[in-house]
């Protein structure tokens, strides 16, 4: 009974080391990902905001609104066809998405002086490590934040919209604060529900869905990020 109890502890001891490595290299995985298409939407609207023939061509014609709106439309896209997809197309596909992104930030060049933007982004960079840190680490289960997060997202959509006709600063304002705020929160809960979603599957051992989870797991992460940036840039950048 000794013998087959510690055969038994050793099992499991073994099994849980090898999620905890399984885990690490999924994490590492997502954040590389996350980190590949934060590269591209970078350079892409940096090459394109800083190039004033670029930035008149495409925000003085109707082809602004097909920049503006081609990420909304990719994202819901994507969430639709992600079975369908292998994970090298799935990959392929975020990676385009990242690139249509920055072209629909190039904008942020022509109104926000390039020191101000660059000090935003560290800033982000900090506060986002700091609470996915927090997500990937904590006992605390942060699920029941899921459905209270995803309300103020609806409310906060529904507000900016109003605001594009009605231009109030102070809405704004209020705007920009309660966005830090929502995808604040987001980055945490999204971090430790890629972790949970990886723990609940990988004993199926799916490398194919695996991957695929990573992808959507990076995307998850970087829309926090993308979000969190622009909501600080409005009240922390200064314009041109």
């Amino acid at each position: 009974m000794a013998d087959y109890q510690t055969i038994r502890t050793a099992g499991v001891g073994a099994r849980t080391a090898q999620i905890d490595a399984g885990l690490r290299a999924h994490m590492n995985k997502v954040y590389g990902l996350m980190s590949v298409a934060m590269l591209i939407t970078a350079a892409v609207a940096w090459a394109v905001g800083t190039n004033e023939a670029m930035l008149t061509a495409i925000y003085t014609t109707p082809l602004k609104w097909l920049v503006m709106f081609a990420p909304l439309i990719m994202v819901f896209a994507f969430g639709a066809l992600i079975n369908r997809l292998s994970a090298p197309a799935a990959q392929l596909f975020f990676y385009v998405y990242a690139a249509a992104m920055g072209l629909s930030l190039a904008y942020i060049f022509a109104i926000f002086t390039g020191a101000s933007i660059a000090t935003t982004f560290l800033t982000t960079a900090i506060a986002f490590a700091g609470l996915s840190l927090y997500g990937y680490t904590t006992k605390k289960d942060l699920s029941g934040m899921g459905t209270f997060l995803i309300m103020g997202l609806i409310g906060l959509v529904v507000a900016s919209v109003v605001n594009i006709f009605v231009g109030s600063d102070a809405l704004q304002f209020a705007i920009s604060v309660i966005g830090v705020l929502i995808f604040a929160g987001l980055t945490a809960f999204d971090t430790q529900n890629i972790k949970n979603t990886y723990i609940q599957h990988a004993a199926g051992g799916d490398q194919e869905w695996l991957a695929k989870s990573a992808i959507m797991g990076a995307l998850s992460l970087y829309l926090d990020f993308i979000n969190m940036f622009m909501f600080l840039l409005q009240f922390l950048g200064n314009r041109e």
